[in-house]
């Protein structure tokens, strides 16, 4: 889509929104807008499809100032967001956008905050409420928040509210709305029960789909390095003191993560604070403002809580661990590039997630540049040069002459030269962080294997997909991952999934990959190469008698994780994998197929039963039993 060549002053918005998007400097709106605002205008329900990155706040937030009346107490419009941090974030862009209108009152409304200011709030007034759907619907049932007068329902970021399980609390609050109240829904994808809300709760919605632009891919550079030859933490080390960076983000998958890796980098002399689901929001509040004001210079954070953060001066975003899908990623690096400045992101990639990486290029139209990681000796060089600005700017510092006298003094009284004492002085001021190293570097081995790999590769090595696949009987398969629309809470197992798949489709064991089964869904890998019989048998299959509506999806963490919970049989589930017909038994290496145990993702939101003919992932410490034993492994 063509950027749009009509102005603000052309749509029918008010003087007092036109002469505040002036004072920012705004003059045309982003395609989402452009297509939104008119229909919007109008009054007409709406379903918007759209990154993030596209203006979409912007696009329902001037319709709603547009139409407010300010002489109204009650709340005229609930917008709905995901995260807490997203609710603050739309709300503060809200109030910026409506700042020379007088009397203008948005109240954000999110758990975590105290619950007796926000009834107070209400009930002093307000036009806009911000939100979660969580404490929405607390208000609701406490009867403080009133939706009587409500002229307008928003749900920015849909498919994320219902991924976090809001699916409950967003269509009680839906049901609540006057059958007079627009309706309109922002969401990046449209899995099937988003679908289904479309469909019961929004009327005959113009539908405005702005997806294949995305502001925030163009505005990013993206580069990522494979894993190899040392640790991960060592390499955000290295990669945080050679880039040029203001501030910056390090995304990681789990809270343990956070608080682990920004004790690490603490440890090592750098400016840095977690944060993640667990920390009080007052708490958090205060460590967004920190690296607002310089106090600090990294985050380390979950996804989740990193969600509508906008920081100016994060200049980089370093993908520690690689996301679950293409739009976390996107959420991710939106969150540099931001209001016209440049921004770059970093993704550290294990060998068995290229695929994911393909898939992110793929869907965003983009393509990441590979690198090296800096050579140790060249971090050491960094170091060095930093710490002669460093000195540099302290050569005019007016207690130098004190400290001369001090060194005199040291050089007596020890009995060395001025050099020794400089020599031992800076090798305390390295502490953690050598200023030179001895030794062979371990990336220098891991390049030079890669360039010998690669090399072998281009002589024309067809050794059985040892780069880029892998051989399941003498077969290398090329997986498509379908997502079905049945999972535990449908009372599905990991057996009934391998059931239906090898007695209705007819697939044999090397043609079924990894298995993830979750709450209400599961994800499954089946080759590429289907004849169209089978994807026909596919679109119609039903698994426990309930429709599995399979589709394909760009789902690709199949990794297991820690923790566990048996049935009540003691018997782990899927752990025998048995066939209706008794077909399916044993562990992988008898032709069998093995249930995982449950793991939690993110603080035991969603725990997940894993079934992995890959054992793909990002794992460490495989712990391997003999064949026909149980198996175990830990996950990162």
């Amino acid at each position: 889509m063509q950027e749009s060549e009509i102005k603000f002053s052309d749509l029918e918005l008010n003087e007092q929104i036109l002469s505040a998007l002036d004072g920012m400097g705004f003059v045309s709106p982003t395609p989402i807008q452009a297509a939104s605002i008119p229909l919007l205008l109008e009054g007409k329900d709406a379903l918007g499809k759209a990154q993030t990155g596209t203006g979409k706040t912007a696009a329902f937030s001037l319709p709603l100032l547009n139409k407010l009346d300010l002489d109204q107490r009650k709340p005229q419009a609930i917008i709905l967001a995901p995260t807490r941090e997203l609710a603050i974030q739309v709300a503060a862009e809200i109030k910026n956008l409506g700042k020379n209108i007088r009397g203008l009152k948005v109240l954000e409304i999110y758990g975590g905050a105290s619950i007796v200011d926000q009834m107070r709030a209400l009930k002093n007034g307000t036009h806009i409420v911000v939100g979660t759907p969580g404490r929405v619907q607390d208000l609701i049932n406490r009867d403080r928040l009133h939706l009587d007068e409500v002229n307008t329902f928003v749900l920015d970021e849909a498919d994320e509210m219902l991924n976090m399980g809001f699916v409950e609390d967003v269509t009680a609050i839906l049901e609540h709305a006057p059958a007079s109240a627009q309706r309109v829904l922002f969401s990046a994808t449209m899995p099937p029960m988003l679908k289904k809300i479309v469909e019961r709760f929004l009327r005959d919605p113009a539908f405005v789909d702005v997806a294949g632009k995305n502001h925030t891919v163009d505005k990013v550079e993206q580069q990522f390095w494979v894993v190899k030859g040392i640790e991960k933490d060592e390499a955000m080390t290295r990669i945080l003191e050679t880039e040029e960076t203001d501030a910056s983000i390090v995304f990681v998958r789990t809270r343990q993560d956070t608080e682990r890796l920004a004790g690490y980098l603490a440890d090592r002399g750098f400016k840095v604070a977690a944060l993640h689901g667990d920390i009080p929001q007052s708490q958090r509040e205060r460590t967004v403002d920190n690296i607002k004001r310089g106090v600090i210079d990294i985050l380390v954070a979950t996804d989740v809580v990193a969600r509508g953060l906008d920081v100016p001066r994060i200049t980089h975003v370093f993908n520690y661990d690689i996301p679950f899908d293409v739009e976390s990623y996107i959420h991710r690096i939106g969150r540099t590039g931001r209001a016209g400045r440049k921004g770059k992101a970093i993704l550290l990639v294990r060998t068995n997630q290229m695929r994911m990486l393909r898939t992110i290029e793929r869907v965003t139209k983009s393509a990441m540049e590979e690198i090296q990681l800096p050579l140790r000796d060249q971090v050491a060089e960094a170091r060095l040069k930093k710490l002669g600005l460093e000195l540099q700017a302290d050569t005019e510092h007016a207690s130098l002459e004190k400290f001369s006298e001090l060194v005199e003094k040291l050089q007596t009284n020890l009995e060395i030269d001025a050099a020794t004492l400089a020599a031992i002085l800076l090798r305390r001021q390295q502490g953690k962080r050598p200023l030179f190293y001895v030794g062979e570097d371990p990336m220098t081995s891991a390049i030079a294997r890669d360039k010998k790999r690669r090399a072998e590769r281009r002589e024309g090595g067809r050794d059985g997909g040892r780069e880029g696949g892998r051989s399941y009987g003498g077969e290398t398969k090329d997986w498509d991952t379908y997502q079905l629309q049945v999972g535990r809470d449908q009372g599905v197992q990991v057996k009934d999934i391998v059931g239906a798949l090898a007695n209705e489709l007819g697939l044999t064991k090397g043609s079924i990959g990894a298995i993830k089964l979750a709450q209400g869904h599961t994800f499954v890998q089946l080759p590429k190469a289907m004849n169209s019989e089978t994807a026909g048998k596919l679109s119609k299959l039903r698994i426990r008698q309930k429709e599995t509506a399979a589709v394909v999806c760009d789902f690709d963490d199949f990794r297991e994780s820690r923790g566990g919970r048996r049935d009540g049989g003691g018997r782990r589930d899927g752990g025998r994998g048995q066939r209706e017909g008794g077909g399916y038994r044993g562990n992988r290496e008898g032709g069998g197929y093995r249930g995982n145990r449950e793991g939690n993702r993110e603080g035991g939101r969603d725990g997940e039963r894993r079934f992995d003919r890959n054992r793909g992932g990002d794992n460490r410490g495989n712990h391997r039993g003999e064949r026909g034993h149980s198996r175990r492994t830990t996950a990162e």
